[in-house]
């Protein structure tokens, strides 16, 4: 290793003189052969050192985010305006997973209030919140992780017939989680006549294996009930390369406790749907991954 010889308080240049040499420091400090003068530093050494100091003194809440996605990635993150379609199950936990990864704008539709079903798999559904807007509360959580984040909540019933209420053309991303095969439909539609990446979240109730989710073109699914529908339906539009989070779980057959039926009975006739924590929430968040990777262009 190269090192440094002190010179005694008498000692002076090789030239007798007092004056700096460039490249070769002074003479009361004399300069190691692995420092350089500032001046010949470049410019992207000193962003990086600038870089460096800011992420570890002056840490924001998307700091770890960064090191991960890069500063570049996480720029594109922040500019772009998200439109998610349903707050419920899946879109909750897809909107959370958003804001989490720095987000900056999102528009966000649900006409529905949160009830006391909803608190079994909803982020936004707890006692505090019962019948409060659904829109409302998720926009207050998106505001208490980024206070910077500008959030447009749309207390509306997306169909066919509202859709004209929304402009497409300035999403960055479309998420679609609603339930309605017709909205569905026209969500996808309206996404692709504005070419705006757009991804459909199929059927998470009647489920209890959440690895079977997976991300494919909605001509790549099996299983899925709703997914059949969907397939069945663009096709007859013409429509073409959608992405989508489905599962290839058979549907579990749930209990119906109604007059007809005892308790405990289960039945494969149409009901509510059952539904556990640990599903919806994780299509939600794989819905969010895929969305945040289209972004920064990972």
């Amino acid at each position: 290793m190269e090192r440094c010889e002190e010179q005694s308080d008498d000692a002076g240049p090789p030239n007798g003189g007092t004056e700096r040499i460039a490249g070769r420091g002074t003479p009361d400090r004399p300069l190691c052969g692995r420092e350089r003068p500032v001046l010949f530093l470049t410019v992207q050494k000193l962003y990086q050192f600038i870089k460096t100091r800011y992420i570890f003194f002056m840490e924001n809440q998307f700091s770890r985010t960064e090191r991960l996605l890069g500063f570049r990635a996480m720029e594109k993150i922040r500019r772009a305006h998200i439109v998610v379609f349903g707050v419920g199950g899946v879109g909750s936990y897809a909107i959370e997973a958003l804001a989490r990864s720095g987000v900056g704008f999102f528009t966000i539709v649900d006409s529905d209030v949160v009830s006391v079903t909803n608190i079994n798999r909803q982020i936004i559904a707890t006692h505090k919140t019962l019948g409060r807007s659904k829109v409302s509360v998720m926009k207050e959580r998106i505001l208490e992780i980024n206070p910077d984040a500008v959030v447009c909540d749309e207390e509306c019933f997306f169909l066919p017939e509202t859709a004209d209420r929304f402009d497409f053309s300035k999403f960055d991303y479309v998420v679609d989680a609603v339930d309605t095969v017709s909205a569905k439909i026209e969500i996808i539609l309206r996404a692709k006549a504005f070419s705006v990446p757009v991804i459909s979240s199929m059927g998470a109730g009647n489920k209890l294996d959440p690895s079977q989710f997976c991300i494919a073109d909605i001509y790549e699914t099996s299983v899925c009930p709703l997914a059949r529908v969907m397939r069945q339906e663009l096709r007859k539009k013409g429509v073409q390369g959608v992405k989508v989070v489905f599962s290839t779980e058979k549907p579990v057959a749930v209990f119906y406790d109604d007059a007809e039926s005892e308790a405990g009975e289960k039945t494969a006739r149409r009901s509510v749907p059952g539904s556990v924590a640990y599903v919806p929430s994780v299509a939600g968040l794989m819905i969010a991954s895929e969305v945040i990777k289209d972004i920064a262009g990972l």
